[in-house]
């Protein structure tokens, strides 16, 4: 059987102390909260620790640690409602890594590695949300660099970001021809970027980034023109499994468990039973994650493992949130408390990462072998 070896176990136990040190610097929800304000402090004090890039390769500043030591410290923050994993650690430095140029590396890798450069993931779009294939946004090759116009939609933590990490499609402007999927490392301070607010029924914030014609050099551009995809892909790979963190569903259902306690509701039989299948339901998404490392770690394409662990993972905080306001509490939809607060956020949490159509068609293709391409 797969487990966590002694050392990362004591670093488990290193990141509690930490997180205990931080917490009065720290939003109880910091977590929801997004990647700015605390958050960005909490990943400059984890840079310091070398926590943003264990699973990096020693050459680069990492531990070049395995991918649990890495969940150990994300989990261990998801508990905490700390924070949200670093997109610019993860996905934008792994790729990097893999597929930037020398030069890209070293201007961006350091910062990213002490938690001072902030990335925001520019990928969905009006007409294209999990369908990335659909992206309309264009980058025009001139002279002087990418010419980018276009606009993105429910881009989390743009206006927390110094950089947008963006999926669009290459065109040269001179002959026309179109290149296809590219990505484009863009300044969000560069004139001709407009960053306007998406408020959310959880009171949390996204974003329309509008880019009218912002040059963007062609230095910024990662990996060859018409090769985002594969890049994409491939940063997907080494991400899968922070896709879903069981520690957040672990903590929302202790909360679940001392609103019951709170409210002296543990003598409902209909509560009893929902609070008893959830209950399973939470274990079966500390089983799941554990899955995906073993595939992960073992060299395996943990595609399907990863679906199935963000999958069950959004229904659980969903049926744990809901359980409250099934019950009859009359703040649970409306109220302050966290009852109410997390029954409106996990609305979200089908979307995020992936929807739950799109994981629910990848181990239906992938695993069962049902319909479309595999």
């Amino acid at each position: 059987m797969w487990t966590f070896s002694a050392e990362q176990l004591r670093l488990r136990d290193e990141v509690r102390e930490f997180l205990a040190e931080q917490q009065p610097r720290r939003d109880p929800r910091q977590f929801f909260l997004g990647r700015g304000g605390a958050s960005r402090e909490l990943y400059r004090a984890m840079g310091r620790r070398g926590w943003l890039s264990t699973a990096w390769p020693a050459q680069w500043g990492g531990w070049g640690a395995p991918p649990s030591t890495e969940f150990i410290i994300w989990n261990e923050l998801a508990y905490a409602r700390a924070a949200r994993p670093d997109i610019a650690a993860g996905i934008v430095a792994k790729t990097l890594i893999a597929h930037g140029t020398d030069e890209q590396r070293a201007r961006l890798l350091p910062g990213i590695r002490r938690g001072e450069i902030g990335f925001a993931l520019g990928y969905s779009e009006p007409e294209a949300g999990s369908d990335l294939r659909g992206v309309r946004t264009r980058a025009v090759r001139t002279k002087e660099g990418y010419r980018v116009t276009g606009e993105k939609r429910w881009t989390s933590d743009a206006h927390n970001s110094d950089y947008l990490w963006l999926l669009c499609r290459a065109q040269d402007g001179t002959s026309g021809d179109a290149r296809g999927h590219t990505l484009l490392i863009v300044d969000l301070g560069s004139p001709g970027v407009q960053i306007r607010p998406i408020r959310t029924i959880d009171g949390h914030r996204l974003n329309e980034v509008v880019l009218d014609e912002v040059l963007v050099p062609e230095e910024n551009r990662v990996g060859d023109e018409g090769d985002a995809w594969r890049l994409i892909q491939s940063a997907l790979a080494v991400e899968r499994h922070l896709m879903v963190l069981p520690g957040r569903v672990r903590r929302d259902f202790e909360g679940l468990l001392a609103w019951a306690r709170a409210n002296d509701r543990l003598t409902d039989g209909w509560l009893r039973q929902e609070i008893a299948e959830v209950a399973v339901d939470v274990e079966e998404v500390e089983v799941a994650a554990l899955c995906t490392l073993a595939a992960m770690e073992a060299g395996r394409d943990a595609a399907v493992e990863a679906a199935r662990a963000k999958l069950l993972g959004s229904r659980t905080v969903q049926r744990i949130a809901r359980i409250p306001f099934g019950a009859g509490d009359p703040d649970a939809g409306i109220g302050a408390g966290d009852p109410a607060f997390l029954w409106h956020e996990s609305v979200m949490e089908t979307i995020a990462g992936g929807t739950s159509e799109i994981m629910l068609g990848v181990v239906a293709r992938r695993a069962l072998g049902l319909g479309g391409r595999r």
